[in-house]
């Protein structure tokens, strides 16, 4: 047996490497070194354009949107880095911290020839790794070559491609008696996925009859409202009141996503709320940096649910697409219960925005 990585192992050195500030090589028809804008260095930045043709900054779309540039390739846009500029330029477009403050920032000459399929690759690398979507690409004559004369992890497109768009399985690790508040019957199962990402958790309140609909919570991780009781949003009352409501009834499964700010990280999370207190609703913010309205994975829920012995579920929530979700992965959704909670002065507009934008019954 084989002792290297496979190409979800690679895949998962690359998010790391990406984190950390250093580039790695994509492969395939031609040959990409990527590094993360958000955390390459002046130094790095000075290697990268020693090693080839000169680097070309991938965005998304959405913040391409924003910075007025053409996004030839459909979902992404990739602009043309002129040799002067220095790595606060390269920051000012792919952050939108400062965007009101120096609104013109080009003119943006986009790149329309040659294969955005890395740079793409990139992107979601970086939207995995919590990052911002903004990558930094340089093409080389001979990838292997280079990662191998400076240590880089190299990204083999062709089975990149198809991992990247796949679903990640879930393994349940463990599983342990948890007494709670709400029920001294709980028991907690702790899953992993197989690319290394953050573990996801089921509480299983009681003992639930696999052969009825369970009442159940897709609930995403929130550290600032389910642990730090934050007033912007309404995540922490909702944890509880589904936990209580479970806890009435005797029996209930609340799944526990670790998918922070609709997927895209705590970090990202606060650039998106900084864009809020500049005038932005929720939506319009995640689009600024470049992210969906949702970059959230539900399938995930299901899966735990089914590998629990679960088919049929009484959903508390107030979003379709969750409902929607559950029945296209094989759950049976008997019942949308509401979960109307938490509402106070300053969530009032992010609730709003969930209804108008979300389709969230509010």
């Amino acid at each position: 047996m084989g002792l290297g990585p496979d190409i979800t192992e690679v895949l998962a050195r690359a998010r790391a490497d990406l984190r950390m500030g250093v580039p790695i090589v994509l492969t395939g028809a031609q040959s990409v070194v990527a590094v993360a804008v958000e955390t390459v260095t002046e130094a790095r930045l000075a290697g990268l354009r020693e090693t080839g043709t000169p680097p070309v900054l991938a965005l998304t779309a959405r913040r391409a949107q924003t910075l007025k540039a053409r996004a030839y390739d459909g979902d992404l846009a990739r602009i043309a880095v002129p040799d002067e500029v220095a790595l606060g330029w390269l920051q000012a477009l792919s952050d939108p911290a400062d965007d009101l403050a120096t609104p013109m920032k080009g003119p943006l000459a986009s790149v329309r020839t040659g294969d955005p399929a890395p740079h793409r690759a990139a992107l979601q690398l970086c939207k995995s790794a919590r990052l911002l979507p903004a990558a930094l690409c340089v093409d080389v004559a001979d990838g292997l070559a280079l990662a191998a004369a400076h240590g880089l992890t190299v990204v083999p497109m062709a089975q990149a491609a198809v991992m990247l768009q796949a679903q990640n399985p879930l393994h349940e690790i463990v599983q342990a008696r948890l007494p709670v508040e709400v029920s001294e019957a709980g028991r907690l199962h702790v899953f992993r996925p197989e690319d290394g990402g953050e573990e996801h958790y089921a509480m299983e309140i009681g003992r639930p009859d696999r052969a009825k609909p369970v009442l159940a919570r897709l609930h995403s991780a929130c550290f600032t409202g389910d642990v730090m009781g934050s007033l912007k949003c309404d995540c922490g009352p909702q944890l509880r009141a589904a936990l209580a409501q479970m806890g009435d009834e005797g029996t209930g499964v609340l799944l526990y996503l670790n998918q922070e700010g609709r997927g895209i990280g705590l970090a990202n999370k606060m650039r998106a709320y900084a864009l809020q207190d500049q005038g932005f609703d929720t939506v319009e913010a995640n689009h600024r940096l470049g992210f969906e309205d949702d970059e959230r994975d539900f399938r995930l829920g299901s899966d735990i649910l089914k590998s629990l012995g679960f088919s049929s579920v009484r959903l508390l929530t107030n979003n379709p697409a969750k409902v929607a979700m559950m029945e296209a992965s094989g759950v049976t959704v008997a019942e949308r219960v509401p979960l109307k909670v938490g509402e106070n002065r300053f969530n009032s507009g992010y609730l709003a925005t969930k209804a108008a934008k979300s389709g969230h019954l509010l």
